[in-house]
């Protein structure tokens, strides 16, 4: 198979300091080139900022300088590209469907920072045109690639735990900055699309194809107009339940915790483990506590490296489109429960 070409819309921070350095551990992809957007993009009808504009082309600039590639003066540009086969968009979650539907509408494969859209109805017909024109879609949910939930899958099915009682999720990180687009209803901020998210990902990859939302509960402040914690539940026809909990303006946690009748398991890195680090986990069994080693492990380049096989491979790729659409759909439960 020949490497896929990645061009990148928006020079963002995470396309800079994740992105670019996986993208270079990948055997079937490479790097293409960066678009910032031209005024018209940005701005559309109002008065554009130019020193905005300058501000994006020196970002793009410096991907260049950093890993080579080409810099396209407007996404446009790039999408008209026969030099680009895929696109990253790391745009905010707002701006997902309109670019992602251009693309695909370009014949370009699609490689989304999650979510993939705000909502059920747009993910469904970036989907829908993907299988038409028979495209890749995927959506960077990265933590899932990761060893360590295998590993921990394994711990649960050899019985060390007993029969699992419930799991316990939680994922919240110290507000940012008020400027971030998580905190601005406009570009599909709120802690449900963000880390809530994380949290409805792995209790589906834990609780199997019967996953669903039993309740949940979205809480908002005074200071913003999007939700900023919030907890739900999720169930399967086994009866398993895993209680989640997340927020935007909490103190730090990012933990799963496995409850069985015989022992229970934690571990605190679950969502956020970054390239090279090796977790851990805590097994707590009678009177017994164990610390697990769990594997180091390199999710994007990983991401990156499924996404190319969404590309090549159709059973993958089908397989993926219902992944992607389950996730949707249970994150719109969680508004709607």
């Amino acid at each position: 198979m020949s490497k896929i070409r990645i061009g990148i819309i928006c020079p963002s921070e995470i396309a800079f300091r994740r992105f670019m350095p996986a993208i270079q551990k990948c055997e079937n992809a490479s790097y293409a080139g960066i678009a910032y957007a031209n005024a018209e993009e940005w701005f559309g009808d109002s008065v554009p900022d130019e020193t905005l504009i300058l501000s994006e082309k020196a970002k793009a600039e410096n991907f260049q300088k950093e890993y080579g590639g080409k810099v396209f003066g407007s996404y446009s540009e790039l999408l008209n590209s026969n030099d680009v086969d895929a696109v990253y968009l790391p745009l905010p979650p707002a701006l997902h469907y309109k670019w992602a539907k251009k693309a695909l509408e370009h014949g370009k494969h699609i490689f989304l920072e999650k979510p993939s859209t705000t909502n059920f109805a747009d993910t469904k017909d970036l989907i829908d045109i993907a299988k038409e024109k028979h495209l890749a879609v995927h959506e960077n949910y990265m933590f899932a690639f990761h060893r360590q939930i295998d590993e921990i899958k394994d711990i649960i099915s050899s019985g060390k735990l007993g029969e699992v009682r419930l799991y316990r999720i939680a994922f919240g990180f110290p507000q940012r900055d008020k400027n971030d687009f998580r905190y601005d209803k406009a570009l599909g901020g709120g802690a449900l699309l963000d880390c809530g998210g994380y949290t409805i990902k792995l209790a589906a990859m834990l609780l199997g194809g019967s996953a669903r939302i039993a309740y949940s509960r979205l809480n908002y402040t005074k200071d913003f107009d999007v939700d900023i914690y919030g907890s739900a539940a999720m169930v399967n026809d086994d009866g398993v339940t895993a209680q989640l909990s997340f927020g935007m303006d909490n103190s730090y946690k990012c933990e799963l915790e496995v409850w069985g009748n015989k022992g229970f398991l934690r571990t605190g890195r679950i969502l956020t483990a970054p390239d090279g680090f090796g977790p851990s986990a805590e097994v707590n069994v009678g009177n017994t506590t164990e610390t697990v080693n769990l594997s180091a492990d390199d999710t994007f380049a990983k991401s990156i490296e499924h996404f190319c096989k969404c590309v090549s491979d159709e059973k993958i790729r089908e397989e993926n489109y219902t992944d992607i659409l389950k996730q949707a759909e249970l994150v719109d439960s969680v508004k709607g429960a």
